[in-house]
């Protein structure tokens, strides 16, 4: 990854059992070296475009067609908001059903139910809202009825079937009266790996900005450890600092 040879080195304490003394170092890279996004870059827009990332596409590969350099991952990566790799980058469709059953234990716990959604209710007489769609629950989940309202007013559930009219009742439930719908921990693995397809990308007028920021944020300040802005000498109670 060309993320690295944005980073600066340091001289650590060597570990190898060849050393000569105790004030040995080896010269390695600081990959503990805290880097960030510019405040004006983070928080304007203007400098993104939103991209599905379609099955199969890596890092490397969105880099190459949107720099036309696989080795600018790393920027793809950082402006996204990664921080782990293989939990947020969107697995492959084919990989969802062996990891869903890895994860938890057999189909049947896979088609269990992980929360329900409700769907959308609303009055008969004014069309009020009365529950909005999509609401994340659990199935004792229940709200007031038809019948602690006055007069002839019903409460009409939207589904994808249509509308249906409940029965005039003092309370529905989950469980009884389907306002809300299961989602199970298969669909909510796919829907949560669909949410990950969709990230910024920095637009490629403002590459190379923010790959000098990016070295900016990287190099060393002048301090007792200092070398360069590229080298330092540390012990490893100064590693991350």
């Amino acid at each position: 990854m060309g993320y690295f040879r944005q980073l600066p080195n340091i001289l650590y304490p060597s570990p190898l059992l060849h050393k000569k003394s105790t004030g040995d170092f080896i010269e390695i890279v600081n990959i503990f070296r805290r880097t960030k996004l510019f405040d004006y870059v983070s928080d304007s827009v203007t400098f993104f475009n939103k991209v599905i990332i379609e099955d199969g596409e890596r890092p490397d590969t969105i880099a190459n067609v949107l720099y036309g350099d696989s080795s600018l991952d790393f920027v793809v990566i950082l402006v996204a908001g990664i921080t782990n790799i293989t939990h947020e980058w969107p697995l492959q469709n084919f990989q969802m059903y062996d990891v869903a059953l890895n994860k938890y234990g057999s189909e049947e716990k896979m088609n269990e139910p992980h929360h329900y959604e409700t769907y959308e209710i609303r009055d008969t007489e004014k069309n009020r809202q009365i529950l909005p769609p999509k609401l994340i629950v659990d199935k004792d989940f229940r709200i007031d009825g038809s019948s602690l309202r006055h007069g002839s007013n019903r409460f009409m559930l939207i589904s994808e079937s249509g509308h249906i009219q409940l029965d005039d009742k003092f309370e529905y439930t989950v469980l009884t009266d389907k306002i809300a719908r299961p989602i199970s921990n298969f669909q909510f693995e796919i829907r949560r790996n669909e949410k990950n397809r969709n990230i910024d990308v920095l637009k490629k007028e403002f590459l190379q900005t923010f790959i000098n920021d990016l070295r900016d944020i990287s190099r060393y300040s002048r301090s007792s450890s200092y070398i360069t802005n590229k080298l330092a000498r540390t012990e490893i109670n100064n590693l991350t600092s």
